[in-house]
C-alpha cells in the first residue's frame, strides 16, 4: 500500500491510505474559511473549493496572504466533527517540489490546530513542524488528528528570528487545498463512520474508544443530561444571554430554542449579524472592510481592507506615499511631494519634473522634459533631443552659436560658434554678427571685408575703400601692390601703382613702391632707378 509521511500529536507517523481511510467525507469541503490577511483575489474559500489542478498562486484555486510576522488560515466546520486526519497542498507554482522550490521557504515551520473556537490556543496542537528542511518537507502532506472539534486552524510565523535556515523572512498563507477528512456525524466510528460509539459518546474515530461525552451530555458514563442554561461538550458553554429568553438553548447546539434578540446572529445568538460588532452588536463594521465584514467582537476586518485603507480594522487611510491593496505600492514623484491618491495612486495635482502619467510613475521619452513631461528638449542641444529629464540640461552641450544649461540663449557680447567661444569681425555700426556663422547683416565697417567682416581690405589706390563683400579695390592699387584684392607684393622686378612699371636690369634692390635702386646700380649706370649712363674718365 503507498504510505505518506506524516505527524499526529508533533511526532512523526505513516498514515496507511487504506479504505478506511479512503471513505471518510471531507468535512471542509464548501464550509466558510478565514485567513489573517487576503492577497486579492486569492481569498481563503478558494482552500476549500476542491479545485487544486492548478497549483500557480495567481491561477484562482488557492489562497493567498500578504507576508507579515503571522500567517493564520481556518475553515469553520459549522459544528464539531470526529476528525481522523488534515490533508494539506501547498503551492507549488507547477514546478517539482524540492530545495530549490522558492514556496518550501514558506512552509516551512507551519502548524496545525484542531478547535471548538476560533482561538488555536483553546484547542489541540496536531502538529508542528520543527524538523523539516527545504528539501524534506513533504507537499501534499496528510496529518493525522483523531480528535473532535469545530474549527481546523493552520499558521505559521516568522517572531523570533534567527529563524532555522531555509525559512522565509515573512510568513505567508499559500494553500492550494485543505481537507479535513472524518465522520460528519458525531456518534459514530470505523469505516463508513457506521458503528455507533458507546451511547452518548464521542469516541475515537477508529478504535471507538470514549473520549469525551457527546454535546449536551455530561458525567463518567455520559448520563446526565445539560442543566438548563448550559450546552455544548460537558455542559461547559453557556446559552447566550441574547436568545430571545435568556439563557434558554438547545443542551447539545446552543441554539436559542426562541430565537434572537435584535442584532444577533441565529442560532446560537453569540455572534453579531453580518456588518455588525461590539458590545450589543452596536457598532457597524467599517466600509472598508472587505464585503463590509469584520469580527464581531473586536471589528477587525475579517477579509483585509478595500484598497487605501489598513489596519486591522481599516480605518487609517495609506500613508508614507503608498497606495493600494495592503497599502503595498509606492507612489510615483507626485508635483511638490504631495500623497497620490490612496486607492488609485493617481496624482491630483500632477508630476513632479521627469516623469508623466496617471500616476507619475514613467519616465520622460527622449525628447521631454520637465513636470509631466510638457516640454520639448531644445533643439539647439547638441545632441538632437537629448536633455536631463528633470532640467532640460542637455546632454552633450550646445549647438553653435547657442549657450546656458538648456540651449536656449543666442551668444551675445561680440561672439558666436560653438560655445560661444569665436569673437564677431567689424560690423557696420558696431552691430552684433550673427550668433551661429558670425556673419554681419548689416555690412562691414570701413577697412575690412568678408561675410564674417574679419579680412582687412589690401592697399587701395588713394585710401579708397575695398568692396566689403570680395575686398577687391575698384580704383586699382597703391604703389608696391597688385591683385583685385591688391594684397599681392609686387614681383621683385615690378614696382609702382598695380605694379605697373618694370624695374631696369641694371638695378640692384628696386624698391617696389618708388622703384629706387636701394642697393645701387650695375657698372655704368647712374641715377636713382639706375636708368642714367655713367660718364667715366680715362687717364693716359
Amino acid at each position: 500500500m503507498p504510505c505518506v509521511v506524516v505527524l499526529c500529536s508533533c511526532l512523526f507517523t505513516v498514515l496507511h491510505i487504506t479504505s478506511d481511510v479512503l471513505a471518510y467525507e471531507n468535512l471542509a469541503l464548501h464550509q466558510p474559511a478565514w485567513q489573517s490577511s487576503t492577497l486579492l483575489p486569492y481569498t481563503a474559500d478558494l482552500a476549500v473549493d476542491g479545485r487544486y489542478t492548478d497549483l500557480a498562486w495567481s491561477r484562482g484555486q488557492c489562497a493567498a496572504s500578504y507576508g507579515g510576522q503571522t500567517a493564520e488560515w481556518r475553515v469553520d466546520l459549522g459544528a464539531v466533527k470526529s476528525i481522523h486526519h488534515v490533508f494539506i497542498q501547498y503551492v507549488t507554482d507547477n514546478n517539482v517540489w524540492d530545495e530549490d522550490n522558492w514556496f518550501t521557504t514558506f512552509f516551512l515551520g507551519f502548524s496545525v490546530y484542531i478547535s471548538n473556537t476560533t482561538n488555536k490556543e483553546d484547542g489541540v496542537l496536531c502538529f508542528r513542524d520543527t524538523n523539516y528542511t527545504r528539501a524534506t518537507i513533504p507537499n501534499p502532506v496528510n496529518i493525522t488528528c483523531p480528535y473532535h472539534g469545530r474549527y481546523v486552524i493552520y499558521y505559521n510565523n516568522r517572531t523570533h528570528r534567527p529563524y532555522p535556515e531555509g525559512y522565509s523572512d515573512d510568513a505567508w498563507n499559500a494553500l492550494c487545498e485543505v481537507a479535513v477528512y472524518g465522520c460528519r456525524k458525531l456518534g459514530f466510528y470505523g469505516e463508513s463512520c457506521s458503528i455507533p460509539c458507546p451511547q452518548n459518546c464521542l469516541c475515537h474515530i477508529t478504535e471507538g474508544t470514549c473520549l469525551d461525552c457527546l454535546p449536551g451530555y455530561r458525567g463518567q458514563t455520559c448520563e446526565e443530561t445539560c442543566p438548563e442554561g448550559f450546552y455544548g461538550l460537558n455542559c461547559e458553554s453557556r446559552c447566550s444571554v441574547n436568545c430571545a429568553v435568556p439563557k434558554r438553548c438547545d443542551t447539545k447546539t446552543g441554539e436559542c430554542i426562541d430565537g434572537c434578540q435584535a442584532g444577533w446572529e441565529f442560532p446560537t445568538c453569540l455572534d453579531c449579524l453580518s456588518g455588525f460588532y461590539g458590545s450589543n452588536c452596536k457598532y457597524t463594521c467599517s466600509e472598508n472592510c472587505i464585503y463590509q465584514e469584520c469580527d464581531g467582537k473586536t471589528g477587525e476586518c475579517l477579509n483585509g481592507c478595500q484598497p487605501g485603507w489598513r489596519n486591522t480594522k481599516c480605518d487609517e487611510n495609506c500613508g508614507n506615499k503608498t497606495y493600494g491593496w495592503g497599502c503595498q505600492k509606492t507612489c510615483g514623484n507626485c508635483s511638490n511631494g504631495e500623497p497620490c491618491h490612496q486607492v488609485t495612486g493617481s496624482c491630483p495635482s500632477g508630476c513632479e519634473a521627469g516623469v508623466f502619467g496617471k500616476k507619475c510613475d514613467i519616465e520622460c521619452p527622449m525628447g521631454f522634459y520637465g513636470p509631466n513631461c510638457q516640454y520639448n528638449c531644445s533643439p539647439n542641444c547638441a545632441v538632437s533631443k537629448q536633455c536631463d529629464v528633470i532640467s532640460g540640461e542637455c546632454i552633450g552641450g550646445c549647438k553653435g552659436g547657442w549657450k546656458g544649461s538648456t540651449c536656449d540663449t543666442k551668444c551675445g557680447d561680440q561672439t558666436y560658434g560653438a560655445e560661444c567661444k569665436e569673437l564677431c569681425g567689424k560690423c557696420k555700426n558696431m552691430g552684433t554678427c550673427h550668433h551661429v556663422d558670425g556673419t554681419c547683416p548689416s555690412g562691414c565697417e570701413s577697412g575690412v571685408h568678408g561675410r564674417k567682416c574679419k579680412q582687412p581690405c589690401g592697399n587701395c589706390s588713394n585710401g579708397h575703400l575695398c568692396n566689403e563683400v570680395d575686398g577687391s579695390c575698384q580704383f586699382g592699387c597703391d604703389a608696391g601692390v597688385f591683385g583685385d584684392k591688391c594684397n599681392f607684393e609686387c614681383p621683385i622686378v615690378r614696382y609702382g601703382r598695380n605694379c605697373s612699371k618694370t624695374c631696369g636690369d641694371q638695378c640692384k634692390g628696386c624698391n617696389r613702391f618708388s622703384g629706387v635702386c636701394e642697393l645701387g646700380c650695375l657698372h655704368g649706370w647712374t641715377g636713382q632707378r639706375c636708368d642714367e649712363p655713367s660718364v667715366y674718365y680715362i687717364r693716359i
